[in-house]
């Protein structure tokens, strides 16, 4: 019998893991130059905060795993993490809740149930939360660290989408929805159902253009905003704030030259987000997002704390990896050869191997199976002169050192 994976699982080979590296490096380099600290949760938390504070959809909900914690006489039921954010805010709530500022980051994996089988359910990603900020500054310096990771990884292209849970349920309360109605239509807009959308504008008939104005959004500039608050603000006073909010960012980040799409309807995610909603595509596939949930703290028992945060998706950016950022790794990959079984030979690989890795090298011994073509160079220990020979396979060229310190100025070069 030939044994299986289970279903919706998947393996990352030597390949895969090259990429996942390549993302894990760009994603903790950058968070720790902008000053986030790294931390880990535990894979087990307990499923009432997940659920008694409101913080996932309903779609989403119905996707997780839980089971009972049974210790013989009663027991909590629990969860395999479903979300990054969750976790993070409970440690912090537990830990650091009365630091002014918290930067926390993490490379973490998530589950969430498919029933096709088809698509993975153990995910991988890196987050950050910023806690403890509130203005428009805070929004744009997640945004930045998330364009600063794509650009790292070349992916300089991805789109940008701008969205505001704060507009939407602003405007879902000038329609007169009650507060259950308000969370079920915002969830089932959360969960992309654009039926929902449509819903929403037969309600009111006689602000049906205003509604299909806000609704439809789609622009590309702060002043499209402005243009939407003159038009919308005498009918619809309360949108003024969120509205006031949603320019003050898109303002920044023209500023900042970075372009992005306004799009109210692209605004997918969780329902605990209250402000700024912000995703990155690469064509059709998103690959993270984040935004504002300033009401997630004191859902979960903590103190009145504003919070913003990311989250950035492994499986999706290892498809997007070029094949020269991956030959990229593996510029310092050295084989080390030997040409004799004498003892004093290997001896000497051993020595200059070890000191390859002291200088931040990848060196490999050559132990009959590797292929001298997956190296950039080859190291050759011989007998006879020349007693070394190095050779960058990139650019076919060879070298005569006579010593490591030659060996290194040459690869440094």
């Amino acid at each position: 019998m030939r044994v299986q994976r289970c279903k919706g699982s998947r393996d990352l080979s030597p390949a895969d893991m090259v990429k996942f590296r390549l993302i894990e490096k760009a994603c903790s380099e950058c968070c720790l130059k902008w000053g986030y600290e790294e931390i880990k949760t535990p894979t087990l938390e307990y499923l009432h905060l997940f659920t008694a504070t409101g913080t996932l959809t309903p779609g989403m909900l119905g996707k997780v795993y839980s089971f009972l914690d049974w210790d013989g006489w009663s027991g909590e039921r629990v969860v395999l993490r479903p979300d990054g954010t969750i976790p993070a805010v409970r440690f912090y709530i537990d830990s650091i809740e009365n630091s002014h500022v918290a930067k926390l980051f993490y490379v973490t994996n998530v589950f969430m149930f498919d029933e096709t089988g088809k698509k993975n359910r153990e995910r991988w990603q890196c987050g950050t939360e910023l806690i403890g900020a509130t203005s428009p500054t805070a929004d744009v310096e997640l945004i930045m660290l998330v364009r600063e990771i794509l650009d790292k990884l070349g992916l300089k292209d991805a789109e940008l989408k701008l969205s505001h849970a704060g507009l939407i349920r602003a405007l879902l309360a000038e329609l007169g929805l009650s507060g259950e109605e308000q969370n079920q239509t915002f969830d089932r807009i959360l969960d992309g159902e654009r039926e929902a959308l449509t819903e929403i504008k037969a309600l009111r008939p006689e602000l049906e253009s205003y509604l299909t104005t806000i609704l439809d959004m789609k622009g590309k500039s702060a002043g499209f905003l402005k243009n939407l608050k003159a038009l919308a603000i005498p009918n619809l006073p309360g949108l003024e704030t969120h509205l006031d909010n949603f320019i003050s960012i898109a303002s920044l980040l023209e500023t900042l030259g970075c372009e992005y799409e306004i799009d109210i309807a692209s605004g997918r995610g969780f329902e605990y987000y209250t402000g700024i909603l912000f995703q990155f595509f690469a064509g059709e596939e998103k690959l993270g997002g984040g935004g504002r949930y300033d009401a997630l703290i004191p859902l979960m028992g903590g103190k009145d704390t504003p919070a913003s945060g990311f989250a950035l998706y492994f499986d999706r950016l290892m498809q997007q990896l070029n094949s020269e950022a991956i030959a990229q790794s593996l510029d310092n990959r050295i084989l080390v050869r030997t040409k004799s079984d004498q003892p004093e030979l290997i001896s000497k690989a051993y020595d200059i191997t070890s000191q390859l890795h002291d200088a931040g090298y990848v060196a490999e011994l050559h132990l009959g199976g590797q292929e001298s073509a997956d190296f950039r160079w080859r190291l050759d220990i011989q007998p006879e002169a020349p007693e070394i020979v190095l050779t960058d396979q990139a650019k076919r060229k060879k070298f005569k050192p006579q010593t490591t310190d030659e060996i290194l100025e040459l690869l440094a070069h």
